[in-house]
């Protein structure tokens, strides 16, 4: 009884600030609705209030490390030092790559997106290995789609296709779209019903009123089995031997697509990263747009990482196209297979990398991750990773959201202001990317008027940026 009561002196003599309203920027549901305890002295968070299992380890761990804040091959350097090398490097390079940016701001990307247009590179973010197909399905088909909050106060049909979000984004159901109540669903889950469709049976499961297991990688025939239902055309009962779903359940799905009020399709890797990829996506994206003829029905990709959307959005209103871009001709080509990241380096032509807030060196494909480590690679990130070990110029930089200030894009587009909840020694990637930046400027101006070898093959860029 007395250990229990010194501790809760303890406690209460602590220097504790709480942030009201911060965010969580570990995955796309980006909630706002945090409240942090800060102990100050310590500078780290004791506690996370309203965040999940995932959310209370993100804000648990991040801790201030003991460590250089800029390093260039594995010695400690000042971060000018490492700018300029760093800058060198982008400059100097035939065919540089810059990959990463989904956990990082807006305002990080923006400058990221800037200095591969200088130096005439390729931009490229992790949507190329996650959500990239359902970005050439939205360019081929179109996209029917809402905010999270239209889904909270007006979905009564809500479908998850190819996801687990019960372990992969906890506060997904209970936030948005199956239990919290909305303008006209009062009642929460009893004015909802919950279709998940997925190969096998996961955590999620708990809350389907429908659970539909399709054969695996049959996706595409399903979803275009519900496509010809939608449309009234009559189906055989051999669709069950194709697709493992007997013809009663798709014909009864498609009854209550169609008569449902506010009809939603969330989808996942489960997706887009098996057999058909973008044409999967593309059917679902097409499934959605006919139901429309009859009801309204959206469709969303439930993305993974906190800022992954606004980084397909920074490069997309930046180049036209969101993800997978080349600047080597002087303006933005796109070409999936050939200019993302994974290709890049598998391909072996990559001669330099610029990484920001990712980990390629621990979850590349190994001919990928072999080319990374023969060539210079600059990275900014928050930890030390099995990419910053290998790393020629190393940034230490400060977490999004939690030391730093700045935008984010929840999965449904929204954009949101971060509240950071303690200081960091060291810069955001926003910072040293406008300083890289800046010097990148500055040397190929100079290389042109030198008559360097990289001068006029960059200048232009380097006069009109993005």
């Amino acid at each position: 009884m007395i250990e229990k009561t010194n501790k809760k002196v303890v406690e209460e003599n602590k220097n504790i600030k709480i942030v009201h309203d911060a965010t969580c920027t570990f995955c796309g549901c980006v909630c706002d609705d945090m409240e942090l305890h800060v102990d100050v002295d310590e500078k780290r968070i004791i506690k996370s209030k309203n965040a999940c299992v995932l959310g209370r380890a993100w804000f648990a761990e991040h801790t201030i490390e003991n460590a250089p804040a800029a390093m260039i091959d594995g010695k400690e350097v000042t971060i000018e030092e490492a700018i300029e090398e760093a800058a060198q490097t982008l400059v100097n390079a035939k065919f540089p790559i810059t990959y990463g940016l989904s956990d990082t701001t807006s305002e990080a990307q923006r400058q990221a997106v800037a200095i591969t247009d200088y130096i005439k590179g390729n931009i490229d973010t992790t949507t190329s290995v996650c959500h990239g197909p359902s970005g050439l399905a939205f360019q081929g088909v179109g996209e029917s789609t809402s905010t999270l909050g239209e889904v909270k106060n007006r979905a009564d049909l809500v479908i998850y296709w190819g996801g687990n979000p019960a372990e992969s984004h906890p506060r997904h159901f209970g936030r948005y779209a199956v239990t919290p109540k909305g303008m006209f669903t009062p009642n929460g889950k009893k004015d909802r019903t919950v279709v998940l469709v997925d190969v096998r049976k996961t955590k999620s499961a708990g809350v389907a009123d429908i659970l539909i297991t399709p054969k695996p990688g049959k996706d595409f025939e399903v979803l275009w089995a519900l496509r010809a239902l939608v449309k009234g055309v009559k189906l055989s009962s051999d669709i069950e031997k194709e697709t493992g779903v007997p013809l009663e359940i798709l014909t009864d799905l498609a009854k209550r697509m169609k008569e449902c009020r506010f009809g939603v399709l969330f989808f996942g890797m489960g997706l887009t990263m098996t057999r058909g990829r973008h044409f999967n996506s593309g059917a679902l994206l097409a499934l959605a747009t006919d139901l429309n003829e009859y009801t309204h029905f959206v469709a969303k990709p439930v993305r993974g990482h906190g800022n992954v959307t606004g980084a397909d959005n920074v490069v997309a209103w930046q180049t036209g196209y969101p993800f997978g871009v080349n600047f080597s001709r002087g303006y933005p080509r796109f070409n999936p297979g050939e200019f993302t990241t994974v290709d890049t380096l598998s391909n072996g032509d990559a001669d330099a990398a610029l990484i920001v807030a990712s980990d390629p060196g621990s979850n590349f494909p190994k001919k990928a991750i072999e080319h990374l480590k023969n060539i210079p690679v600059i990275t900014l990130d928050t930890k030390t990773t099995d990419t910053t070990k290998l790393s020629h110029v190393a940034f230490k930089t400060s977490t999004y959201g939690i030391n730093t200030s700045g935008t984010v894009y929840r999965m449904d587009d929204v954009s949101i202001t971060l509240r950071p909840a303690f200081e960091s020694p060291f810069p955001d990637d926003e910072k040293i990317l406008k300083s890289i930046k800046k010097r990148v400027h500055e040397l190929i101006l100079k290389n042109s008027h030198s008559g360097g070898a990289s001068g006029e093959a960059k200048v232009a860029a380097a006069v009109n940026p993005l």
